[in-house]
């Protein structure tokens, strides 16, 4: 492993009018990043450390105290884009972890744990602290990428696609650690809150970078629609998690996402306005998620027939 850290972006200047150059460093640090590997951790980012806190704590106890009967209890809807609820990966499965995944609160398709207490009220709270924080990120990376500050807002105002997994990743054996297969996210934007056990990386230059927890940050990182709208400019962030040994893994990840019925493909201020060919075709981002979702249901026989966002990559050489 390297020496090298993902960078730490201190957003309260974010939160403040009287601020621009705390806001530019800001701005300046979070595009260095995306346009080099889409990762980086956020501080003062305006989500309580308290509630961040509880919520580690009740997500510990909802999977750690109580039996599989009682975990079985919120079972997913038939019907949801993803599967709402709670679900455990399958024993073939590569991946080894169990989750809770929820979509925005009020949402009919959600399926809350009746225990630990006061699991949901945490739950819905801290899904409206990430939701809000997503529109403070979005404004940062169109700025960034040199569109008016609400150009992302309007692309897409529909939040209905957003969702949030807790999960739980099991210890590592002796012959195996991984948690999550390395990978890309096929969304707009990722949080993650990590608990002290760490076990997240980041593919940088070929190298696998640990991101160390730190109290209080969250990490973020882009993902595959920033990198097809921005034609390539900004990178979604290749990523894993390697579950540590004799002890388990607690985080939370929220998915600020697209509306199913979107079209993504670069767009003009990154093709023609400037002499740049596509890098991609255009797609239906819920297709896009079908195929991914294909991959998890319907392994593939080898890694090369694994759908990945260079699915809809133009050879322009």
């Amino acid at each position: 492993m390297g020496e090298w850290c993902i960078p730490t972006v201190d957003l309260s200047p974010c939160f403040r009018e009287d601020d621009e150059d705390g806001r530019k460093k800001a701005r300046d640090t979070i595009g260095q990043a995306c346009s080099e590997y889409g990762f980086f951790q956020v501080v003062n980012h305006g989500v309580p450390l308290g509630l961040m806190t509880r919520a580690i704590e009740l997500s510990r106890t909802f999977f750690e105290t109580l039996p599989n009967e009682e975990k079985l209890k919120c079972v997913p809807n038939s019907g949801a884009p993803l599967p709402a609820g709670y679900n455990r990966q399958p024993d073939q499965s590569p991946d080894k972890n169990e989750y809770l995944l929820m979509f925005p609160p009020g949402c009919n398709l959600n399926v809350y744990p009746q225990n630990p207490p006061h699991f949901r009220e945490v739950l819905e709270q801290i899904f409206d602290y990430f939701t809000r924080l997503g529109g403070v990120i979005e404004r940062i990376l169109s700025q960034c990428l040199g569109l008016p500050s609400n150009f992302l807002e309007e692309f897409n105002h529909d939040r209905s696609w957003d969702f949030m997994v807790a999960l739980h990743y099991f210890p590592a054996t002796e012959t195996e650690n991984n948690g999550i297969t390395e990978h890309e996210d096929g969304n707009c934007i990722t949080f993650v809150l990590q608990d002290e056990a760490g076990g997240l990386e980041v593919r940088r230059n070929g190298e696998w970078i640990p991101v160390i927890p730190t109290r209080g940050s969250l990490v973020v990182n882009v993902g595959d629609v920033i990198q097809v709208l921005s034609n390539n400019n900004f990178k979604s962030a290749t990523h894993r998690v390697v579950r540590p040994k004799s002890k388990s893994r607690y985080s939370y990840a929220f998915f600020y996402n697209l509306h199913g019925d979107k079209w993504v493909e670069p767009l003009h201020q990154f093709t023609k306005d400037i002499g740049e060919v596509p890098r991609y075709r255009g797609f239906l981002y819920k297709e896009y998620q079908e195929l991914r979702m294909r991959n998890k249901t319907h392994p593939p026989s080898t890694p090369e027939d694994v759908i990945h966002i260079t699915h809809y990559a133009i050879n322009t050489s």
